[in-house]
């Protein structure tokens, strides 16, 4: 009887099993949203952040903005504006305004089309009332970007960015702010577009201190990096030097906000011959930015700058880093740049700079890159002292491609006073005499190691009051000691008493 109700059971659970493998099979693949349901999908998460007082919701809805903003059409916001507001509405009107009305092709399509629609699926609820202010800025947002994919519509987003702005302070709604730092992006971009980005920064100067009185992080985060594009778009290095020295970035700002306003401290700071801070805003900038496929612009423009001040600084890059597949194309002029520095040779160094001096104006890298030709004469002169004892100024100029003899001797001098090179110059031969290679075990390489041990000592200091230890576990090894301690004492006692047989636990033997 078991094994019958055993193989019964079986039966069913292998039916259900069927049943749930056909019903897979048999539902179909839900296509993805439209942007049309995208944006209004968007606008009720907009809707139920401000009536939850949740700011994440607006923040949902604003990450997935760049890869919507990429499949706007004329029609996708027509159809939008028209499913979210009713027929009278105003607002309704003032945004149909900037956006071209349907072309009559269009219109008598979507009239043929409506019976059929209406019979497969219901047609869409118009709604009663006007959605919240912060709906009609985010449709504004898209408007603007939308017009940025046209040349003959630069003047119309700069048109349709005034109104927006004054439509935001009008309203002055907390809730509009993380939207806001958005429209400001936008409203620079318009401005940069039609060529007025020097007119836009009195009003981004405006909105700023209202930003900060306001303690609104993330609008005043988006205005200080617009600023700051903007001074360096127009080589304004020392206002962007005081905006930074008079501001403080929020802390709380996102990490895209912070990445860009490392980058633009570390152009600054690079221009300021100050390569050190340059080098660590560059690196944070890399780690804050967003990955390679997402933002693959600023991951070049970044890695352009962070190759130049390597350079300066001495370093040689990575090579790995020049077979990024993002960077891999983007990086070519600076690879040769990279191959003449590292090889000493003034000729070919200034070959590539000539040949690739179009790229790098556009990339404003210019002006770096010519100062690298004190340390491409460096690494010559360096390797011409470790391959000659003595070399005359004559072979010298011509092996760097040195102007006259008066220009290597001074630069020979300057190696020597700024320790690249031992030597010294015999002005009445004409020669260079260089010195022998430095003992590895002198009192640098003592110092360094001092300072390793320093270094591993402290890593291990730091690293014993880092550890954890279980609470109470000593408590256990003292008790576990002090059981032991007894039981010897209980069979010391019984042996002085007699109480244990020389036999027992002999068992029958």
């Amino acid at each position: 009887m078991p094994d019958v109700e055993m193989k019964a059971t079986d039966k069913k659970e292998d039916k259900k099993d069927e049943k749930k493998e056909e019903s897979e099979k048999e539902a179909p693949k839900q296509p993805p949203p439209t942007p049309t349901q995208e944006i209004k999908a968007n606008i009720a998460l907009i809707e139920r952040a401000i009536n939850d007082l949740e700011p994440r919701y607006t923040y949902r809805v604003l990450r997935s903005f760049t890869s919507l903003r990429k499949r706007i059409s004329d029609k996708v916001l027509r159809d939008a504006i028209e499913e979210n507001y009713p027929k009278d509405s105003a607002v309704k009107a003032s945004l149909l305004s900037w956006v071209p009305p349907a072309p009559p092709a269009e219109q008598s399509m979507e009239v043929d089309t409506a019976p059929t629609t209406s019979e497969t699926t219901p047609p869409p609820s118009k709604p009663s009332s006007d959605p919240v202010p912060e709906a009609e800025i985010y449709l504004r947002l898209l408007i603007i970007h939308h017009l940025h994919s046209s040349k003959e519509t630069y003047s119309k987003s700069i048109q349709i960015s005034h109104e927006t702005v004054d439509k935001m302070q009008s309203m002055n709604r907390r809730s509009m702010d993380p939207i806001a730092a958005k429209v400001w992006f936008a409203v620079e971009r318009s401005y940069e577009l039609g060529g007025e980005l020097a007119d836009a920064r009195p009003m981004f100067l405006a909105a700023q201190r209202t930003a900060s009185l306001r303690h609104d992080d993330d609008t005043q985060a988006s205005l200080i990096n617009r600023l700051l594009r903007g001074y360096l778009h127009y080589n304004l290095y020392d206002q962007a030097d005081k905006l930074v020295s008079k501001t403080t970035f929020p802390v709380s700002a996102s990490n895209p906000q912070y990445a860009r306003y490392h980058y633009f401290l570390g152009r600054i700071k690079a221009v300021q011959l100050n390569y050190t801070a340059a080098h660590t805003n560059l690196q944070q900038a890399i780690r804050r930015a967003p990955t390679a496929k997402t933002a693959p612009g600023f991951y070049q423009a970044v890695h352009k700058l962070f190759v130049i001040v390597e350079l300066l600084m001495g370093d040689i890059p990575d090579r790995g880093l020049f077979r990024h597949p993002v960077l891999e194309k983007a990086l070519g002029a600076y690879f040769d740049i990279v191959k003449a520095v590292r090889t000493g040779s003034l000729s070919e160094f200034q070959s590539t700079l000539n040949k690739h001096a179009a790229q790098f104006e556009a990339d404003k890298t210019y002006t770096l890159i010519v100062r690298l030709r004190q340390n491409v004469i460096k690494t010559g002169i360096r390797r011409l002292s470790l391959s000659y004892s003595r070399i005359s100024l004559r072979d010298i100029c011509l092996k760097l491609h040195l102007d006259s003899e008066e220009d290597a001797e001074y630069i020979v001098g300057k190696a020597i006073r700024d320790g690249v090179i031992e030597g010294r110059i015999v002005h009445e031969k004409g020669w260079m005499e260089c010195g022998g290679q430095k003992n590895a075990y002198g009192p640098e390489a003592i110092e360094v190691f001092g300072r390793r041990i320093g270094y591993c000592l402290d890593l291990h200091n730091q690293s014993v009051k880092a550890m954890r230890y279980p609470l109470n576990a000593h408590r256990k090894e003292l008790a576990a000691a002090q059981d032991a301690r007894e039981r010897e004492k209980e069979l010391a006692k019984e042996i002085q008493e007699g109480d244990m047989d020389d036999d027992e636990g002999l068992g029958d033997y």
